[in-house]
């Protein structure tokens, strides 16, 4: 019976210690959060004390008049394909050696406390950069101060009952009042009854619901059909430059392109961050249309963006974009035979370098990765490997600070998580 009951103790004891350390690292990587049902926060008077830019824009090859904007703000909203976009930012501020403003010690802005200008790394004040592209809870004013007046303010938003579905899968876990959700179908049994399940004051809480109304800086259980809901929204229209359409990632980029008056090869991209297809079943219409009700604020978002998206691709000119997407997916797919072992994105477990392992959500390997081909020729070896270095691991190659995101990471590894 002893060596039992010393295997009892030991697991006992290693459930303890895994408890302690998944709270202790919770309140830590969330740090201070304030309550999570407050509005906009007091703001400090919208003005940019930044110049122009100093950096002078290279010269477009193209033909077109414009030259290139180096100076971009990009609400990296949640669950919207934001991480490609982030790659694509990340890979034109390198080649044209910008400035970025990144968070210190994680990957985010102390999300989901609202953003703050001394959060940036090695901030001074008077600092002023080129980019800035990192998940925050945003507030305009404290960003508008980092950037240069002409500075393109884009975001990109997702169908809210995909969006909710996505984000329930990921960070569900790590929202207590579902852990008590029974059955194989735990996003089913929310959507019977959201409020049995969800405290808006709870931990991580605003995961679950409005989160593009909540990323943007707004409350997220405003009454929807309140009139303050439609301020918001139009707050939004005058702020951002272009608000991109994950549905419609291709026109997305190229009335980005257009906006920034870039070259093609600068937004050229593969899908990161992807999760497997498998990992959950798709919405049904009842579902769908619950999950729609449920994030009524963001629906409405969307339905206004929605809106002035098209506008905008019809100011374009239809046969125009017809012409430039299927030039984007030309070079895609080209880039794809060059760089993608296989031409496919793979599962966490196939994926031989290290290196490239995407951030995994909680308890899950259900995000997909890619192999480099081993044979890579000079040309294009280091843009393979750029466009295909998940988020983690470029911000390291970038020289930002993330000791308490690795020190988590370090964590999961131990509990086998």
């Amino acid at each position: 019976m002893l060596p039992q009951r010393k295997h009892w103790h030991s697991m006992g004891k290693g459930l303890v210690l895994g408890v302690l350390l998944t709270s202790f690292m919770l309140l830590l990587y969330s740090y201070a959060a304030p309550p999570l049902n407050v509005g906009v926060a007091e703001r400090v008077p919208a003005s940019s004390s930044c110049p122009s830019s100093p950096v002078r824009p290279p010269a477009n090859t193209t033909g077109r008049s414009c030259r290139p904007k180096l100076d971009v703000v990009f609400m990296k909203t949640h669950k919207t394909a934001s991480s490609t976009i982030l790659n694509i930012l990340f890979r034109f501020g390198q080649k044209h050696g910008l400035r970025f403003a990144f968070p210190n010690g994680r990957n985010d802005f102390d999300y989901p406390s609202f953003f703050e200008r001394t959060q940036v790394q090695d901030y001074r004040p008077g600092a002023c950069f080129n980019i800035i592209c990192n998940h925050m809870r945003f507030r305009y004013d404290e960003v508008r101060g980092l950037v240069a007046p002409d500075a393109a303010f884009v975001t990109v938003l997702r169908d809210p009952a995909h969006l909710f579905e996505s984000s329930f899968h990921y960070f569900g876990p790590v929202v207590p009042l579902t852990w008590k959700l029974a059955g194989e179908d735990k996003l089913a049994d929310f959507l019977r009854d959201p409020r049995r399940a969800y405290d808006p004051d709870g931990f991580n809480a605003h995961y679950l619901h409005n989160l593009l109304f909540f990323d943007l800086g707004y409350d997220n259980e405003l009454e929807p059909d309140g009139p303050r809901v439609t301020e918001h929204i139009l707050e939004v229209e005058r702020r951002f430059d272009l608000v991109m359409l994950q549905e419609y990632f291709d026109e997305s980029l190229v009335l980005l392109r257009e906006l920034l008056c870039w070259e093609l090869e600068d937004v050229l991209y593969f899908k990161l961050n992807a999760r497997r297809a498998s990992a959950v079943p798709r919405l049904s219409g009842e579902l769908y249309r619950r999950a729609t009700d449920w994030n009524a604020l963001d629906a409405r978002l969307y339905g206004h963006f929605n809106a002035t998206f098209w506008r905008k691709v019809e100011a374009f000119g239809w046969e125009r974009m017809a012409r430039e997407v299927a030039a984007l997916r030309r070079e895609n797919e080209r880039l794809r035979s060059i760089c993608i072992d296989g031409g496919r994105a793979v599962d966490a477990a196939a994926i031989q370098d290290s290196s490239m392992q995407p951030w995994q959500p909680l308890g899950a390997k259900s995000i997909l990765g890619y192999n480099l081909k081993k044979r890579i020729g000079q040309r294009h070896r280091q843009l393979c490997r750029k466009m295909l270095t998940p988020e983690i691991q470029y911000l390291t190659d970038l020289g930002v600070n993330l000791w308490v995101t690795k020190l988590w990471s370090r964590i999961r590894e131990f509990l086998r998580w």
